[in-house]
């Protein structure tokens, strides 16, 4: 099974998408992940250089981590997705995909570690996009309390269209 092919008509589980991540991650190849990196060091151009080998550096690693962990996740999660908030971000990850592909040709696999990533840190393990420690500009970091996550960009991104703040369970740092 693969993502297009979950029944949005009844609830999914999260071992049912778990199922489905692991079918896309058996498309993956070595190559779709430098497409997905190269289109990552062109969109972070404008990025302060203090940041940017950072960043590049934590998503790279966060695409394979994401691979892996996907494809070795023999948990059994209990309970279901929110299909409104994953139908959402698949259509909003579909968007982003439509914009990769304008960029390095139709039908190509390059955003797959992407989603991925995205949906596996969402939906199975209830965690923000950026691990707790991100670092961004003025010294702010995304950080855990209380078993909330905050992130200090959020409302920054709110209209990126190539940003997933809109489905990441980060809630904007208060008094930024």
């Amino acid at each position: 099974m693969i993502i297009k092919e979950l029944d949005f008509s009844r609830e999914i589980s999260k071992n049912d998408l778990l199922e489905a991540l692991k079918g896309e991650a058996n498309q993956v190849y070595i190559h779709d992940f430098i497409k997905t990196c190269s289109f990552l060091k062109k969109n972070m151009e404008h990025v302060n250089p203090h940041y940017k080998e950072e960043y590049i550096k934590m998503y790279t690693e966060g695409y394979l981590r994401g691979y892996r962990d996907v494809k070795n996740d023999k948990t059994s999660y209990t309970g279901h997705v929110d299909l409104v908030e994953l139908e959402e971000s698949i259509q909003l990850l579909e968007k982003q995909e439509k914009i990769m592909e304008a960029e390095f040709g139709e039908n190509n696999r390059s955003f797959k570690p992407y989603l991925i990533m995205s949906i596996y840190t969402t939906f199975i393990l209830e965690e923000p996009i950026h691990p707790v420690g991100t670092p961004f500009p003025g010294g702010l970091k995304v950080r855990k309390d209380n078993d909330i996550y905050y992130c200090p960009v959020k409302k920054n991104n709110e209209n990126n269209p190539l940003a997933v703040c809109g489905f990441c369970i980060a809630e904007q740092e208060p008094d930024m």
